[in-house]
């Protein structure tokens, strides 16, 4: 097989060869030698030599054709939620069982003993290696997302900190939406007076819950990587932290200013009562250091009576 498919390139060069010029008068040996390529090509053909990966054994072909379609559907994932970003949330199916695809063509080998390992024939058989580009783009942008700080530790579905935070992020959009409605119709539209006042309670809690997670991740929560948030958690706050300060000019309300108005009164006195307390300090030692010298005259003063006694 291996000598046919080397004459196989070479046909299409035989036959133009063969061929007459423009305006040349056919003659009857190269009309012989033609015909003859021309069975011969059919011949080659019909001898069932395959054209789609030849070097390719059946269940390496399967392997290498799972592997295309997991490619597929998780590139089209990544693209289609890509804004507002889902990725971890939405595509971690696909990821898992792409990994899964890689996995087998790395261990699989072909059906026959002398055939060359799938390993070897799909992944390193040429220089450009386009499955293991694949993998490795698809594990760096996984990576590069930090999905695994929103998923369990087996990565087979969400953290239940993910849940709570989506579901919270999920209800101040809704509170978002349900007070803008009820108030275009007689506000202003750069007036959510009824927004910051009717939201301020869900988008606190969904902010309190965000710093928490931050502080568990530094220090290794639930899946175990110390890195930042995933890409879907840190896109969903920063949509709503815009939402409230920029579009809804909503100002931190009087309960957060009353530690800081505390702190800041504080801060200032403490000079006040450093002098005062110095003041007062300096001036006890005065007396203190007076009333020796009274003793000592009082002392002298009895001496000398005693002296003219």
């Amino acid at each position: 097989m291996a000598p046919l498919r080397c004459l196989l390139p070479l046909l299409p060069a035989l036959v133009l060869a063969l061929r007459p010029a423009a305006g040349e008068v056919r003659r009857p040996l190269a009309l012989e030698a033609l015909g003859e390529a021309e069975e011969l090509a059919e011949e080659l053909w019909g001898a069932g030599l395959p054209g789609d990966l030849p070097e390719l054994e059946p269940e390496c072909r399967r392997l290498l054709a799972a592997f295309a379609e997991g490619s597929a559907a998780l590139t089209g994932c990544l693209g289609r939620r890509a804004r507002p970003v889902r990725l971890c949330q939405a595509c971690h199916r696909h990821y898992r069982l792409l990994l899964a695809q890689y996995g087998n063509i790395a261990r699989a080998v072909g059906n026959s003993s002398e055939s060359h390992n799938c390993a070897k024939s799909i992944l390193t058989s040429d220089r450009l290696q386009i499955v293991v580009t694949l993998s490795e783009f698809f594990n760096e942008t996984w990576e590069a997302a930090n999905c695994a700080n929103c998923l369990k530790n087996s990565s087979e579905g969400l953290s239940n900190s993910t849940v709570e935070f989506l579901d919270l992020f999920n209800k101040s959009l809704t509170c978002f939406e349900h007070n803008l409605q009820g108030q275009t119709i007689y506000l202003s539209p750069n007036n959510y007076t009824e927004v910051c006042k009717n939201c301020n309670e869900t988008y606190r809690k969904l902010n309190d819950l965000y710093n928490n997670l931050q502080r568990m991740n530094r220090q290794g929560g639930e899946s175990g990587h110390s890195a930042h948030l995933c890409i879907d958690v840190e896109d969903a706050m920063n949509i709503t932290r815009k939402l409230w300060s920029r579009t809804f000019n909503c100002s931190v309300p009087c309960s957060d200013t009353v530690p800081v108005i505390a702190v800041s009164s504080f801060i200032l006195f403490l000079p006040i009562v450093f002098y005062l307390s110095s003041f007062l300090h300096s001036k006890q030692k005065k007396r203190i250091l007076i009333l020796p010298k009274r003793i000592q005259s009082n002392a002298s003063l009895v001496n000398i009576q005693e002296k003219y006694s």
